[in-house]
């Protein structure tokens, strides 16, 4: 297959969003169709306002905590079986709290590992156009530069495998770097980690930007 790292959503494709809490985004668990109460909803509604007969299916299996492995683990089940037309990922971040916070290092050799075997099973099984978010952190305190370092390291490993599958990268740890040069990073995040409601918008909005509808 000879893929290209662009992102071309057709009418009727299934869009499928993978990752932790900021994707999850309070999404219900009982109904499979709801999109939680973030980026991915705000995605869906701009686009579907934007494209009212592209009937394109938007599915959310984000859930809060995963780590890279943890969607390694649950991949057959919440993304292979579901043969979307494009897989978007967004993890990492707790990748890092759990190295630091939780007991549970996360090598980023074993990250990238983790990641490999994602991307791979994706390749290998469904022709699904897949779409890499960069984790981020935003600093609020001085407690928050050890963290700088060791999710700096995992998002070069992202951009680094975006380039190896010709992913589409959206830079989110970038694009929120630049907004915090105009507004204060708590209008932007509430912990360093999960967005705010303006946050959230800014990450669908950089979503859509790489996106193109035929």
């Amino acid at each position: 297959m000879d893929w290209e790292a662009e992102m071309r959503i057709c009418s009727g494709a299934t869009l499928l969003f993978q990752g932790d809490s900021i994707t999850d985004a309070k999404r219900s668990r009982w109904r499979l169709g709801d999109l939680g109460k973030g980026y991915v909803m705000m995605v869906a509604e701009q686009f579907s306002l934007e494209h009212p007969d592209s009937n394109v299916k938007f599915l959310n299996r984000g859930i809060s905590g995963n780590r890279v492995r943890d969607l390694k683990d649950r991949w057959q089940k919440d993304c292979l079986n579901l043969k979307p037309d494009i897989v978007s990922i967004l993890v990492g971040v707790n990748d890092t709290l759990g190295t630091f916070f939780w007991g549970e290092p996360v090598s980023f050799e074993s990250f990238e590992e983790d990641f490999v075997s994602i991307l791979d099973m994706t390749r290998k099984n469904i022709d699904a156009q897949i779409v890499l978010m960069e984790p981020f952190l935003v600093p609020l305190s001085k407690d928050h530069v050890v963290l700088r370092h060791d999710i700096e390291a995992r998002i070069k490993v992202v951009r680094k495998l975006a380039e190896e599958f010709k992913t589409v990268l959206v830079k989110l740890d970038s694009v929120f770097s630049e907004a915090t040069k105009t507004k204060a990073p708590e209008f932007w995040v509430t912990d360093g980690v999960h967005p705010t409601p303006a946050g959230h918008a800014l990450i669908a909005e950089s979503w859509l930007a790489e996106a193109e509808s035929v």
